[in-house]
């Protein structure tokens, strides 16, 4: 039995965002064509694919199956297709990258704008989360996180800064009121915003000088998602609410107009920058090729450092 590849393509993308109009807005289709290819494709094999309601689409256990050996196929599918781009004059195609929310703030501004600038037919979707991903079944060429969120066995590329830091801070308000702090301990007793992630984990507050490491676990007012709703207690602590610690990056427009002041400055934990990752046991898509040369060759005119590849470690 012969199945339409659009009809499957269009099941995948449904099954993988849960929604038909979700699914269109990633797919560059209408949400009515969506639906077609699906009734289209459960009428060819005579079983129900999709569970539909007014608020959600879940697969069914026959759709949970088949995206499983299905989303896999189509993958391999693509990459025999991009061998097609060695022959094109221009690289052309579709790079999708799972970051966190951090990375698609601080890192690919400066990034993506002349990337996408050298290669016009290249398009690139960015999603962007915290959590621990599976890129290859999310649907992505690669992912970017930091060294000790990378997965395993992966082919891993510096990109962006190779050295971050962690900041902390507050407004002169604030600290007018309560006090500044000496030592990391002080913030104890001081009231501090927190960020939990979606797991339920709350990252420590880490602090380092001179061989010294500290690692708090303050408590206070607010408590955010640390990706999108970060931008909330950066807004809380300019208010004068509390004290805030996260990338310097992310803070450093508000310390620059006086917003907010730099807390334990001599303690603010350096760490290395973010990697780019991806599978090293298949072929890497002609988009994904572009991005790793481009990015190669930008950090080697930036004197980041050397950009040799390497495993990440198990």
């Amino acid at each position: 039995m012969q199945h339409d590849l659009g009809d499957l393509n269009a099941f995948v993308a449904v099954a993988r965002a849960r929604g038909f109009r979700e699914a269109a807005r990633a797919s560059n289709a209408s949400a009515s064509a969506l639906s077609e290819a699906v009734r289209r494709l459960e009428a060819q094999l005579g079983v129900r694919l999709l569970n539909r309601t007014t608020r959600s689409v879940v697969p069914t256990e026959a759709g949970e199956r088949l995206l499983l050996r299905l989303a896999p196929a189509l993958r391999e599918v693509d990459a025999a297709l991009d061998v097609v781009n060695s022959f094109r004059d221009r690289v052309a195609g579709t790079l999708r990258l799972n970051v966190p929310v951090s990375v698609a703030r601080l890192v690919l501004p400066t990034i993506l704008p002349p990337f996408l600038a050298a290669y016009p037919e290249i398009r690139v979707e960015v999603i962007a989360e915290d959590g621990f991903v599976d890129v290859l079944a999310a649907g992505c060429d690669a992912g970017i996180r930091y060294d000790e969120r990378l997965e395993q066995d992966m082919i891993a590329v510096p990109i962006g800064p190779r050295e971050q830091r962690f900041a902390t801070a507050a407004a002169p308000s604030y600290l007018d009121a309560r006090g500044r702090p000496e030592h990391p301990r002080d913030l104890l007793a001081h009231a501090c915003l927190r960020g939990r992630f979606s797991s339920g984990a709350m990252p420590m507050w880490e602090f380092e000088r001179d061989g010294e490491v500290m690692r708090l676990d303050p408590s206070g007012p607010l408590l955010v998602n640390p990706g999108g709703a970060m931008d909330l207690a950066i807004d809380a602590a300019v208010a004068g609410v509390g004290v805030i610690h996260l990338f310097e990056g992310w803070l450093r427009p508000h310390l620059d107009r006086g917003a907010l002041e730099p807390v334990l400055e001599p303690w603010w934990q350096r760490f290395s920058g973010p990697f780019l990752y991806y599978p090293g046991r298949r072929l890497v898509p002609a988009p994904l090729r572009a991005f790793l040369d481009f990015i190669r060759t930008r950090g080697q005119s930036d004197r980041q450092g050397p950009l040799a590849t390497r495993h990440s470690p198990t």
